[in-house]
């Protein structure tokens, strides 16, 4: 790590512009707080107003900044970030914060905590100051979190506006139990019918804010989901975190949960998690389903990626199909979610105002592939009266 500043001061300090999203960088690196300055510089609608030495300096100074995301380094002397996280979180509760740390099973452990403490995301950063500054995908990935995670806190005070789906099944507008009232500038989603075919299988997609919700969702299906079906899981992540998010699964859902291995057979009660880089697909037949990672190119931007399960698995299990998506950025899962729901089988999204972002969600139910859009516990209940025999 770099030498530290002696002064405790602020490298950076805010000004006001308006309608612009304000960035708090956290990092005990000269180098990388320089760097990422320049790379806010050049974005006219991000700005730098904070870029601290430790976490100890940054919960002394956010509440004053007030910045929209804060860009959260783990190992840092005198306040590491998981000690600054809840009290970040306490001094500006509307911003969103992104871990940030190199890519080691103790830091993964640690960024996945950091999720269910709070954290919205989680960004691996090179090994090394020099690699930060040359890596082009490390600085597409930042901005790219910053902009989404931002836009949401900007108008994270809006809770109506954050709600404003309405749901729309065979023109009609759903009741107030599923749908809130329509506005002017409401999003529209059509809604189609559930499958009437018991499922077999449930294939999951997610991204930002996902493992919580994950963690959520599985932890409250019930044994005749377990009995019935196996579960399949993207989550965007490279390979150390999803080996770890296999082993957070398994102690939420109470149920063997596993990175998927080449080859190994499909079987009811087991949760599959696609490997950081590779693509989990399925094939075989609904009868005898085999996992097959593959290592082609990435699918929108990401590896593993929904889409390339959810076309294998509408190809094999049919109108037996049920999927979600998760809160996400981006549009991954769209594309492969109306391929399910053309096959028969049912799709079910996690509603706007729940989701961290609701880019992937978001896109399914626009994409018009979605029987149900829905906060993620009442997927939980809907997954699990489905798998009871209950229709729509």
């Amino acid at each position: 790590m770099s030498a530290l500043p002696q002064s405790a001061a602020p490298d950076h300090a805010p000004t006001a512009r308006k309608n612009v999203i304000r960035v708090c960088v956290v990092d005990d690196a000269v180098v990388v707080r320089g760097m990422v300055s320049r790379w806010l510089a050049e974005e006219a609608d991000l700005e730098l107003v904070g870029s601290y030495r430790n976490g100890k300096v940054a919960v002394d100074s956010v509440a004053r900044d007030q910045p929209d995301v804060i860009v959260l380094d783990i190992e840092m002397p005198e306040m590491d970030g998981l000690t600054a996280l809840p009290l970040l979180l306490k001094a500006v509760p509307r911003a969103r914060i992104v871990m940030a740390s190199t890519l080691t099973r103790r830091n993964a452990e640690i960024s996945l905590k950091a999720l269910s403490l709070g954290a919205a995301d989680y960004l691996p950063k090179p090994e090394t100051n020099s690699g930060v500054s040359t890596s082009a995908e490390f600085r597409h990935e930042l901005i790219g979190k910053i902009r989404a995670l931002g836009a949401r806190a900007l108008h994270r005070g809006d809770g109506a506006a954050a709600a404003r789906v309405t749901l729309l099944r065979g023109g009609a507008v759903q009741g107030p139990a599923t749908a809130p009232a329509a506005a002017a500038g409401d999003d529209k989603v059509s809604l189609r019918a559930y499958s009437r075919t018991p499922p077999a299988v449930l294939a999951i997609g997610s991204s930002t804010g996902g493992p919580p919700a994950l963690a959520a969702l599985l932890g409250a299906l019930k044994n005749d989901v377990w009995r019935r079906m196996p579960v399949l899981v993207v989550q965007h992540m490279p390979a150390t975190f999803t080996a770890i998010l296999a082993e957070h699964l398994t102690r939420a859902a109470h149920m063997p949960a596993a990175e998927a291995k080449d080859g190994e057979a499909i079987v009811a009660g087991r949760i599959y998690v696609a490997p950081g880089g590779k693509h989990m697909v399925l094939e075989g037949t609904r009868s005898a389903p085999k996992i097959k990672l593959t290592d082609d190119a990435p699918v929108h931007f990401c590896k593993p990626a929904v889409d390339p399960m959810f076309d294998t698995v509408a190809a094999i299990y049919g109108p037996a199909t049920l999927a979600v998506v998760l809160t996400g950025m981006g549009s991954d899962g769209a594309l492969g979610a109306v391929k399910i729901a053309d096959a028969g089988g049912s799709v079910l999204a996690q509603d706007k105002a729940t989701s961290v972002v609701w880019g992937m969600p978001g896109a399914t139910a626009h994409a018009g592939a979605c029987a149900g859009v829905m906060p993620v516990d009442r997927i939980a209940a809907r997954i699990n009266e489905i798998a009871m025999g209950v229709r729509a």
